[in-house]
């Protein structure tokens, strides 16, 4: 019994050495998605985007309004080819995003290729090949979409089931730790089996949602309709803005001279063509095309240049100015001394100083009605072209915020569009313009309802008792240390008309002339230059 023991022993040792020397193929289990379909839920409406951005609609609106914009034109470019890569470029730049996503995803998946998704979506995007047919039809892609929609509802309503059964265990758990009084243990017993029975509905309907969302999906199924969406997308831009393949070497920071809008009737049969022409090509052009690459040149053409607003870092800075000057432009009366504080030190020093030297010269007054007018038709013109960008660049940051980076955009807002490539002297130019207009219709208004507070027949009752001057420094500037009590000419004069400042409504008139000049005295005597200082004098 012993030696039979004994050999069984020896027979396990021996077939347990032999089965080790043999090497198994590692095999990965098959899971579910699980808690990541949120994340898988997050990925999708952004592919379902970019795919209608590259619609025929979009595309025609791109070509013919979005880089045709007078503000675009005016101070980010006019060259058509060098607009189109840069909104070719953010479209790549997107989507490599996306793909950085499910690329992490692709690596829990069984199939040998998914785990390689990004290995060969690199070689797709620089050379055009797809060994595994990744690129799919327009219908398809259609179809396509409209089922990681169904994905996405059933998800999101997964998520808010979660979350009411949370708030239902809670309440449970609430109910069920408290004491209560004899009188109210029939209530309580009550609401606790209501509660129960919640709890088991809930749970019901989120095993029921789990089924039907991404929740029960495997990483292969799931991975493989984002795969086959980003292998279409990307072969749709190609086609679209007329790339073959990758970026030729002479072309850096720009698409071919000929980029055109493809419509999409020609899609079915263009995606075949995304690895055809490959053949055609000699060995020497494909080694440069593989040596440049496809992301890189793009993200050089998302670099600004040194004379932009995007590198000097402004364009957001200046977006929220140019938006606060409209807004006092638009309702210059109801703009305060410190709404006027506020907005200068929001200037930088480059604009400051040229509007010292546009308002050198400018006179106290604006009471000019034609020249108000013609202020306004020009601010107008002006905010007509300049808006548009500030706007849009608020729109672009705000959807690129840490907050909304996992939403899907709401607008269609590219780069181009916005201040960040814009030139910053022409920039600071149009905003020095606006300010200066801004100054005079400012004054005109005061001017203008000092006028009719004048004017009213109420007013001119109580002129008949006497009344105090008082004169007001709006500071937008440097003024002189100077005091006005410290003048001589100031001290006879007020001598003249009264003690302390207290005057007839006879000599009021006088007094706002004279006043007039000791300020344009004092600003000959200290020899500056004023930036926006409004002297005025108001009835108290």
């Amino acid at each position: 019994m012993g030696i039979e023991t004994w050999l069984i022993k020896v027979k396990k040792s021996i077939s347990h050495s032999f089965d080790s020397g043999v090497h198994k193929p590692v095999t990965i289990k098959k899971s579910r998605v699980g808690v990541l379909a949120f994340e898988v839920a997050g990925i999708m409406p952004k592919l379902n985007y970019m795919w209608q951005m590259l619609s025929d609609k979009n595309m025609a609106c791109l070509r013919n309004e979005s880089i045709c914009l007078e503000g675009v034109r005016r101070i980010v470019s006019t060259d058509d080819v060098f607009l189109l890569s840069l909104a070719c470029a953010e479209m790549v730049e997107n989507l490599k995003a996306v793909s950085k996503s499910v690329s992490r995803l692709s690596k829990r998946c069984e199939d040998a290729n998914l785990r390689c998704f990004e290995m060969l979506f690199d070689g797709f995007a620089n050379t055009g090949r797809d060994p595994h047919n990744w690129v799919v039809s327009w219908k398809e892609m259609e179809a396509r979409n409209k089922k990681m929609e169904r994905y996405v509802c059933t998800t999101a309503a997964l998520h808010r089931e979660i979350d009411e059964l949370t708030v239902v265990e809670n309440s449970l758990k609430k109910y069920s730790q408290c004491d209560t009084h004899k009188k109210d243990y029939v209530s309580k017993q009550q609401k606790i089996l209501d509660l129960q029975q919640k709890l088991q509905w809930q749970k019901q309907e989120i095993k029921y949602l789990k089924e039907k969302s991404l929740w029960n999906r495997s990483f292969d199924t799931v991975t493989s309709l984002l795969v086959k969406s980003i292998f279409t997308i990307l072969a749709r831009i190609k086609l679209v803005f007329n790339i073959n393949h990758g970026y030729p070497p002479s072309l850096h920071r720009s698409l071919s001279a000929s980029a055109t809008i493809y419509p999409s009737d020609q899609a079915p049969s263009s995606f075949t063509f995304v690895s055809g022409p490959l053949a055609k090509s000699t060995k020497h052009t494909e080694n440069n095309h593989l040596a440049h690459g496809f992301f890189n040149p793009n993200s050089e053409i998302l670099k600004p240049s040194s004379t932009t607003l995007g590198a000097a870092a402004l364009a957001l800075h200046y977006a929220n100015l140019i938006i606060v000057t409209e807004k006092m432009i638009r309702s210059p009366q109801l703009v305060g001394v410190d709404a006027r504080d506020d907005i200068y030190s929001m200037l930088p020093n480059s604009i400051r100083s040229s509007l010292r030297c546009r308002l050198k010269g400018i006179g106290f007054t604006a009471s000019d009605p034609v020249l108000a007018g013609e202020w306004r038709a020009a601010l107008g013109k002006i905010l007509g072209w300049l808006s548009p960008l500030a706007h849009n660049m608020m729109k672009w940051q705000s959807e690129r915020s840490f907050e909304h980076q996992k939403l899907m955009p709401k607008t269609s807002v590219l780069l181009l569009q916005t201040l960040f490539f814009a030139d910053q002297q022409k920039t600071e130019a149009a905003i020095t313009e606006l300010l200066v207009g801004l100054n005079y219709i400012w004054r005109f208004e005061r001017e203008m309802n000092a006028k009719a507070l004048l004017n009213c027949s109420n007013f001119k009752n109580v002129q008949k008792n006497s009344r105090t001057i008082r004169v007001t420094f709006i500071r937008f500037g440097d003024y002189p240390s100077n005091n006005l009590s410290n003048h001589k000419d100031q001290e006879c004069n007020f001598e003249k008309l009264g003690t302390k400042g207290e005057i007839s409504p006879n000599h009021r008139d006088y007094l706002c002339i004279l006043l007039y000049r000791l300020v344009c005295k004092l600003v000959e005597l200290s020899e500056i230059q004023i930036l926006k200082d409004v002297f005025f004098c108001s009835l108290t």
